[in-house]
């Protein structure tokens, strides 16, 4: 896996596998490319040209500890499209889960015209009041174990959990929006895929954003937040239906 410096000022590792259009696979909180979507990343390489970042932070990426400024998923979605720029790839399918769902549909609305589709998996673009306790149930910090704070170089388990908590209220104290005043610009087909049983992503708030869409669809899944390890086939069915009823390029 290589490390690219970006204009950013971030220096990636990621993946590049398989040969086809471009498909970029961003993974989500306290994951990597390969924790995260391994699975998915060699399922999609048969078809596709795969790049998948570990974003700033984590993993074997920096720079380190990873932190969470008030706007870290527009500095995430900064990243992946100077990444984008280093690889001389103009325009990609998207794919991102969890956090970076919520990347995806960032830069989907940040920069349309670099996005030929949109997925993604447990992502909202809004993080209404219902979800404040839920963000607050991520103190304390439990459930990093001293296998993720070596992984990722976190040096203090509180410290890395209360940024992020601490981002998270802001957004909801900022009317919840992440990228719902982006989502009329996003010209791409969207696919927005939720499990019933997402606590964080409820279907109420992904439906308002996918409704302000040009080309969105909403799919849910009989699942908890990881759509594509609780149901891959399903999962599979649906991004392959997704992706072949494309318009072509």
């Amino acid at each position: 896996m290589p490390l690219i410096a970006l204009a950013t000022g971030a220096r990636l590792h990621y993946e590049d596998v398989g040969s086809g259009e471009p498909l970029i696979a961003i993974h989500g909180r306290l994951g990597t490319a390969r924790v995260d979507l391994g699975d998915v990343i060699d399922w999609l390489s048969a078809d596709y040209r795969v790049i998948a970042p570990t974003l700033r932070g984590y993993g074997e990426s920096h720079p380190k500890p990873r932190d969470f400024p008030l706007d870290f998923y527009h500095r995430d979605a900064r990243d992946v499209l100077a990444l984008m720029d280093a690889l001389d790839i103009d325009r990609a399918h998207i794919l991102g889960y969890s956090d970076g769902g919520e990347v995806a549909l960032v830069m989907a609305g940040l920069a349309p015209e670099r996005c030929r589709s949109v997925m993604t998996i447990g992502a909202v673009g809004y993080y209404g009041p219902a979800m404040r306790p839920v963000v607050q149930s991520n103190y304390p910090p439990t459930w990093l174990t001293p296998e993720d704070m070596a992984l990722h170089g976190i040096p203090n388990a509180d410290t890395f959990a209360l940024a992020w908590i601490r981002a998270l209220k802001h957004i909801i104290d900022s009317d919840g929006d992440v990228s719902l005043s982006l989502a009329p610009n996003i010209t791409a087909p969207l696919l927005l895929m939720l499990g019933v049983r997402d606590t964080l992503n409820p279907q109420e708030y992904g439906q308002r954003l996918v409704d302000q869409t040009r080309h969105g669809r909403l799919i849910m899944f009989d699942s908890g937040h990881a759509i594509h390890h609780e149901q891959p086939d399903e999962f599979q069915k649906t991004v392959r239906a997704f992706l072949s009823a494309l318009p072509d390029a």
